[in-house]
């Protein structure tokens, strides 16, 4: 009986962890193959070169990240908020999920397609941000603040090296959440800011 073929998924699988783990220049057909303990051979009875595979390894990110997320959050709540803190949870706070979004991002600083695959990606996180968020806000340039504060926050938290004194960063993050998803009393009294302009 010959030998059984590595499916076309583990190169993939492979392919993203070496991507979160060393970039995409850790991510080659040999070192790939040396893992996974075969020849280079199998590689290209499933892909015509590496960048078929850095095709389907992005597409398999936002698969994962971004529809897989989404169908979650939407079986397990009917409330807007909590489907937001859920995909952040899902998608920014565990060890599968936040090292590839983190490497796609250093990615995207050197590639324009995996930067407009990024903004397709992010686009489509922020609208899940901005219909949860327009639940309680009324003022659309609020909404669009709070969604911002509140993604640069998931992301950034993640390289931010400053302490808290007393507090742990997580208490913080959390205490940070509450304050961009939660109406809190007064919010219809911060002025308004017209494009360009410092609040009058």
């Amino acid at each position: 009986m010959g030998a059984l073929r590595t499916p076309r998924e583990t190169w993939v699988e492979e392919g993203l962890r070496a991507l979160a783990k060393g970039g995409v220049e850790a991510v080659r057909i040999d070192a790939l193959a040396k893992t996974l303990g075969v020849t280079r051979g199998g590689f290209y009875g499933y892909f015509a070169s590496r960048e078929a595979l850095l095709t389907e390894m992005l597409d398999a990110w936002e698969r994962e990240s971004v529809d897989d997320v989404i169908d979650r959050v939407e079986q397990e709540s009917d409330a807007p908020l909590e489907r937001v803190r859920l995909a952040g949870q899902l998608t920014f706070s565990g060890d599968r999920l936040l090292p590839i979004d983190l490497a796609v991002r250093d990615w995207a600083r050197r590639d324009q397609a995996v930067a407009d695959r990024l903004r397709r990606v992010d686009n489509r996180r922020m609208r899940l941000l901005r219909d949860a968020i327009s639940t309680f806000c009324p003022d659309p340039e609020e909404v669009e603040a709070r969604c911002l504060l509140a993604f640069c926050m998931a992301i950034g938290s993640h390289f931010l090296a400053a302490d808290h004194p007393g507090r742990t960063q997580a208490e913080v993050r959390a205490r940070a959440g509450r304050l961009l998803l939660d109406r809190s009393p007064g919010t219809d009294k911060v002025p308004r800011m017209k494009s360009g302009h410092e609040p009058r």
